[in-house]
């Protein structure tokens, strides 16, 4: 079963093979279109390196100053990728490149871009000024003669109001000549543009006039004209809050620009969505600090300008964070000097006045040792300052480096204080010269060093470099990295292909109707015949419409047996009658009816065209529409429905005056006469069974057009009065489950179904495949 699934799924793919291609043909298509007129993207990259030390460092110098506490901490590259995309560095490069001043020209419908890149020029109809605004007028009055006649309302009598959305449309001689739109080679060129902040994110249309003017519109909710101005010339707007100068301006008359200052915050998101970070791998779990800046737009020329702008404004604030730090201790060292040089000449101004109150003492070889211990101690305990200090501004209080130097320090003192206590012990003239001596020997050592620092420091800050260089400056690739305009095309086609083998697919999972003759048997249902689908046939077919039908119906026209007697549904309703007679031969009377499930199937064709064949054998037939609901038996006669068969119900018309002649000798046709307002009711009368009775003795066969047996009770009632009843399935429409509920519901009423007829047969590869399919013509 499942490989007679896979063939018929195979089977309806080629029936429809035609669909298949269209549909693939017209996703190709468009998506060779999208491809052609979609706007290219480009892709601009840098790279830049971010290095574990400078390469001129003046924290290396800080460190011969201050120690080893202010080394400098190994770069993160991944420290470095956030800062690149921080608001801080895409802010410095927004207002750099200006790139939130925006110039958007007014495009044509859907090919706008491709006309613009494709530098198409404008054609001479698009400046021509087109104005059909008097083409609609306000109100349209009525002809004299309607607003006289009585049945006119008196609101229409004065005529009627167009729509304004009519006018407006009536009215568009910029959509219809194109002339707003911006061609290829039309250009706006901005000398200056500012605008007061509530003005940012509002578009202003600048509309170019004649002689070099032009003029502008604030598109806010309600558009408002704000003046005109030069080209070339400052103007301002809105009491100066929008200062604009139009450096250059080429385009025709009536071309529309739309000049928009995005906020500084949505231009950075901008540019942060175009712009990608990533590390150059080696391969290696290593870290190569190299970094790819990636950047994507539409215009190269802005791509290049803003990755390059990304890239020296990155190294600027790494120079910048670089020489900081010395920049620090270099304010310390500079607000200590002063005070420093205030304390020695104190110092020394004290020692000279000792020296003159007591005419000048000696130190001893111990009092000048003790001298010299005081300078080295104050030497290191003033470097160690300096090295709090910058601790300070890089560590808390219970830093590990910090504690470090407080334990140093507080030994230097502990060492100050002892050498104190034994400066102590000296007589009191060589007490007070050693320590005067001492105030101005540290003291100057310490201005000294001082001086020395700030001199390193200077040299430091001017040597710095930072520890990021630009390896490469920003380049544009030639070709756009969208759209991919081979794999758009194969997409679609795919996608085209995928969605049309689908509804061809899904269709045919879903109409699961009869393919084959031994579906119906293996139901229980015998095949009389299987008729195929006859190309002659359908030329005999016309549509009609009744009043409740909207779409209308399709109706035999003639008789198909008659015009084109070796066609090969003709020979299949000859193996029908040959079936047949058989059949009926133990039959208790011989009227057939013939059904089926649903409208539209060809039970009017069967009955007609049987009934044609077995006249045409000698046989006196009479062909009944027993369908006065919508029956249209009568067409294939050329004859019209009045006076038949609901007017001899209805005692209105003899047998004799309804019977008609079909002009083909030995058959006779009753049509379904006026469409009465209860049908099954009339089936249901003696006068029908009368009419049967009448007719079975007048003729060899009788042969009974009914309704749809699901969708009215008209069959059933028929059907009990007739000793054949045969049921007609059309070719992919009646599912197999229709047929069985079919048989069902006339068996419930008591009418045995004898078979079925395999109507309007198609040689379709979804049968072949799946159940085999064997009709020949022979002539």
């Amino acid at each position: 079963m499942e490989s007679l699934d896979l063939a018929r799924l195979f089977g309806l793919m080629l029936d429809h093979k035609w669909l298949i291609f269209t549909i693939t043909l017209v996703f190709a298509i468009a998506g060779t279109v999208y491809a052609v007129l979609a706007t290219p993207i480009y892709q601009g990259d840098a790279l830049v390196q971010v290095e574990r030390r400078s390469s001129v460092s003046p924290l290396g110098d800080l460190a011969n100053v201050m120690g080893e506490a202010v080394s400098t901490p190994e770069s993160s590259t991944a420290a470095e990728v956030q800062i690149l995309q921080s608001r801080m560095v895409l802010g410095q490069v927004v207002e750099r490149t200006g790139i939130d001043t925006a110039v958007v020209p007014k495009r044509l419908p859907l090919v706008g871009n491709y006309v613009q890149r494709n530098n198409i020029q404008r054609p001479h109809f698009a400046t021509t000024d087109v104005n059909l605004a008097g083409w609609m007028p306000d109100r349209i009055e009525l002809p004299e003669f309607i607003q006289s006649s009585p049945s006119v309302p008196e609101a229409l009598k004065g005529g009627v109001s167009v729509p304004e959305w009519l006018r407006n449309w009536f009215s568009l001689p910029d959509f219809l000549s194109a002339r707003s739109a911006v061609w290829g080679g039309e250009s706006l060129r901005l000398g200056r543009f500012e605008v007061a902040d509530r003005y940012r994110g509002i578009p202003l249309v600048v509309r170019v006039l004649q002689g070099g003017y032009y003029s502008l519109t604030l598109m806010d909710d309600a558009p408002r004209l704000l003046g005109e101005g030069i080209v070339g010339e400052l103007s301002g707007f809105e009491g100066d809050d929008i200062q604009l100068r139009i450096a250059e301006l080429n385009a025709a008359p009536g071309a529309e620009f739309s000049l928009i200052k995005h906020k500084v915050p949505s231009a950075i998101r901008q540019l942060g969505s175009r712009l990608m970070v990533s590390e150059v791998s080696s391969g290696r779990t290593a870290s190569t600090g190299i970094l790819r800046l990636s950047l994507t737009g539409t215009d190269p020329a802005e791509i290049r300008r803003s990755l390059d702008a990304v890239a020296e404004t990155f190294l600027t604030q790494n120079v910048q964070r670089q020489s900081a730090e010395a920049e620090q201790s270099l304010l310390f060292l500079e607000e200590q000097a002063p005070e420093l040089r205030t304390q020695l000449a104190a110092a020394e101004e004290r020692l000279n006045q000792y020296r003159v109150e007591r005419d000048s003492v000696d130190l001893t070889s111990e009092a000048q040792a003790a001298v010299q211990q005081f300078i080295d101690l104050e030497s290191r305990l003033s470097e160690l300052e300096f090295e709090e200090a910058a601790l300070a501004q890089r560590y808390t209080a219970s830093h590990p480096s910090y504690q470090s130097l407080l334990r140093q320090k507080r030994q230097l003192q502990e060492e100050r204080d002892r050498l104190n206590a034994k400066v102590n012990e000296l007589p009191a003239a060589q007490q007070e010269v050693v320590r005067r001596t001492r105030d101005v020997e540290v003291t100057q050592a310490i201005y000294v060093n001082v001086l020395n620092k700030m001199q390193e420091l200077e040299v430091a800050r001017a040597g710095t470099v930072g520890n990021v260089r630009i390896i490469d400056s920003a380049l544009v690739g030639e070709f756009p990295i969208e759209p991919k305009k081979r794999l758009i095309v194969v997409m679609a086609t795919l996608l085209g292909g995928i969605l049309a083998v689908g509804i061809v697919l899904i269709r045919g999972l879903l109409n699961r109707g009869v393919e084959a003759p031994e579906q119906l048997e293996d139901a229980g249902l015998p095949v009389y015949a299987a008729i195929p689908l006859s190309e002659e046939q359908k030329k005999l077919v016309k549509r009609i419409k009744h009043r409740r039908d909207r779409e209308g119906s399709e109706v035999v026209s003639g008789i198909l047996a008659e015009q084109a007697p070796a066609d090969t549904s003709s020979e299949a309703l000859r193996g029908l009658r040959t079936s047949l007679h058989f059949a009926m031969l133990e039959a208790r009377n011989n009227r057939l009816m013939i059904t089926g499930p649903s409208p539209g199937i060809g039970k009017s064709f069967v009955s007609i065209n049987l009934a044609a064949i077995c006249a045409q054998a000698g046989q006196r037939v009479l062909v009944v529409d027993a369908d006065m609901r919508k029956g249209h038996l009568h067409h294939a006669f050329a004859d019209h429905s009045a006076g038949g068969l609901s007017e001899f119900l209805g005692d209105q018309l003899s047998l004799d005056e309804v019977i008609r002649s079909s002009g083909i000798e030995g058959l006779d046709y009753v049509a379904r006469g006026t469409a009465p307002p209860n049908p099954s009711e009339l089936l249901m009368t003696a006068a029908f069974s009368r009419f049967l009775e009448s007719v079975g003795e007048r003729y060899d066969l009788v042969i009974l057009d009914t309704p749809p047996v699901l969708a009215v009770t008209d069959a059933t009632v028929v059907g009990a009065q007739c000793g054949t009843a045969l049921l007609v399935a059309r070719f992919q429409v009646n599912p197999l489950r229709e047929m069985q509920i079919a048989r069902r519901r006339l068996e419930s009423g008591g009418v045995t179904v004898k078979g079925a007829i395999l109507n309007a047969m198609e040689r379709k590869a979804a049968a072949s495949y799946g159940y085999g399919y064997y009709q020949y013509a022979y002539r």
